[in-house]
């Protein structure tokens, strides 16, 4: 498969592949900084001395598998260190706010494909996941869930982008794995991938 690398658009780092589907590979995450404790670094997976969020690898991972573009969902207001982050995530879905995001995802409608990754907080999407399903519009297109979560599974989660997107076709067959064993997960996400027969 002929694979080309490139820079696009701010937040967009772009994989170009030979598939029939154009695959676009947004997520959110959060990786703990260095110097906390073992169980905060559950959220955080280090290769080759780069740190990265659980979600990234994982979306990192399909982008080797499937090629496609991906974007960091990020917000304007960054996120703190636990425990804060555990505070601020509740005081969210408590007031059920929308944090704004830095960006939109540039033309959304070129795409087919919308791998949507975000860790599992509160049993819920991160409620920056649902500013960005409510800033998009993905109607007709396919989206694809994955996830990290702490024993949750996807709880409700698949569902509620199902809600937010009433208008896509969503995927029920996602993946999720415990953010303790996300950075021994790329064989099954490939595995997974191979599974969905999304025309690639």
């Amino acid at each position: 498969m002929l694979v080309i690398q490139f820079y696009n658009a701010p937040g967009v780092y772009a994989q170009s592949s030979a598939g029939s589907q154009r695959i676009l590979i947004a997520y959110f995450t959060n990786p703990e900084p260095d110097g906390v404790d073992a169980v905060a670094r559950a959220s955080r997976v280090v290769r080759n001395g780069e740190v990265v969020g659980n979600t990234q690898f994982l979306a990192q991972c399909i982008q080797r598998a499937m090629g496609g573009d991906l974007f960091a969902i990020e917000t304007v207001q960054a996120y703190p260190a636990r425990p804060e982050l555990m505070t601020m995530g509740a005081d969210e879905k408590r007031l059920n706010a929308r944090p704004p995001l830095k960006r939109r995802v540039p033309n959304p409608g070129n795409y087919d494909v919308i791998f949507l990754g975000f860790p599992i907080w509160n049993a819920d999407l991160p409620m920056a996941v649902y500013t960005f399903l409510e800033e998009n519009n993905f109607s007709g297109k396919t989206i694809v869930p994955f996830s990290a979560h702490g024993g949750s599974g996807f709880a409700n989660t698949i569902r509620t982008v199902a809600r937010l997107q009433p208008n896509a076709t969503v995927i029920t067959d996602g993946f999720t794995v415990s953010r303790d064993r996300v950075g021994n997960a790329e064989t099954d996400v490939r595995n997974w991938t191979r599974r969905l027969n999304l025309g690639q």
